[in-house]
């Protein structure tokens, strides 16, 4: 089939990683980027020369022969472009959250739901080896019944201030990925929580939480996430890790952002399994939504617009919920300002913003 002809909206960090990955395809044809950012079009134009580049979103939507639409750019103005992409006939790939407030994501997954197109968001666990493997393990029964999911991502990350206030605090906009993870292993809706925060650094936000609780189904989770892990250490490092313990055996995960190792103890089978990490998998994602589109059937492993709601709302319930508990804040303004001044000037870092010419 030809190339799917696309328009991307927002052209930083997770725009320009659609790109390249697009770009290896050979299933897509980048016909516009639009971003209000000048060094940013001037970016889009150095690595996508046959692209238009554009500052009016409106272009992309008025074309006809436009298939799907990207939505990059920030949490606040993906309701609109949603709105126009199902009014022009367009599918839609999405950043997540697909909105900045949790009722506005909601009509988002009302009009998604009520219209004859393909829609996905970028909740890219579910599309890693790694996470799939284990989940394989699991209906298996080779661990017995599914009772504990234990998941932890601790990192130095993206810093209080830097940027993503639309997408909210730390646990909402990278911690809503492992409120999506642990439910879709639980295949459960949560039922009870309870969490505890800090405010690292005096920040007016939470930067570190704990939510522990149940499924409706009985599964029994608890999800960490911080981007508090050594900040300022002179060798940064990290801790995530997935914990996935049954009746009967266990499966767990760990990575270091370049490797993947999955253990595997079941009741007759051991494995140890090494495989490259896989990044944010958005190959995975557009090679799913492109067969989707070829063959007219939307494929079962591409997470929807619901997915990201509820995953979205539940992380804003236990940010709510920390909130009505003792809320420490620990340490103070100067390191923030340290933590802001070493990130601005490091090559080689976790979750560094793309520096502007």
């Amino acid at each position: 089939m030809s190339p799917i002809k696309i328009g991307m909206i927002g052209f930083g960090r997770m725009g320009g990683f659609y790109l390249e990955q697009m770009q290896k395809s050979g299933k897509w044809d980048v016909v516009y980027i639009c971003d209000l950012s000048p060094e940013s079009r001037e970016e889009a134009r150095k690595l996508s020369p046959r692209s238009k580049v554009i500052t009016d979103e409106q272009e992309i939507f008025d074309d006809p022969e436009i298939e799907v639409v990207g939505l990059f750019a920030l949490a606040d103005s993906r309701l609109s472009q949603i709105e126009k992409a199902v009014a022009s006939g367009k599918h839609i790939i999405a950043e997540k959250p697909i909105a900045d407030c949790v009722e506005r994501e909601w009509r988002a997954v009302t009009l998604a739901e009520n219209a004859p197109l393909f829609s996905t968001v970028n909740l890219y666990l579910r599309n890693s080896w790694y996470h799939n493997t284990i989940k394989e393990f699991i209906s298996s029964g080779q661990i017995g019944e599914l009772a504990i999911i234990r998941v932890c991502h601790l990192t130095p990350g993206l810093a209080p201030g830097e940027g993503h206030e639309f997408e909210g605090p730390s646990f909402h906009d990278c911690g809503m990925h492992y409120v999506d993870i642990a439910r879709w292993y639980a295949e459960s809706e949560f039922k009870t929580w309870n969490a505890q925060a800090v405010r690292m650094w005096n920040y007016k936000d939470p930067w570190w939480l704990q939510c522990h609780g149940t499924f409706d189904n009985g599964v029994v989770f608890d999800i960490t996430q911080g981007h508090v892990y050594g900040q300022l250490a002179e060798k940064q490092t990290h801790n995530s890790y997935v914990d996935i313990i049954g009746t009967k055996g266990i499966a767990r995960m760990t990575h270091d952002f370049k490797t993947a190792v999955v253990e595997l103890h079941g009741v007759t089978q051991t494995h140890r399994i090494e495989r490259p990490y896989g990044g944010k998998n958005i190959d995975v994602l557009c090679d799913l939504f492109a067969r989707s589109i070829e063959s007219g059937r939307r494929c079962d492993a591409l997470p929807r617009f619901r997915d990201a709601a509820v995953a979205s709302e539940y992380a804003w319930k236990f940010i709510r919920d920390a909130q009505t508990h003792d809320l420490p804040a620990i340490g103070d303004q100067q390191t923030l300002q340290q933590i802001r001044a070493r990130r601005r000037t490091m090559q080689n870092g976790y979750g560094l913003l793309r520096k502007r010419a």
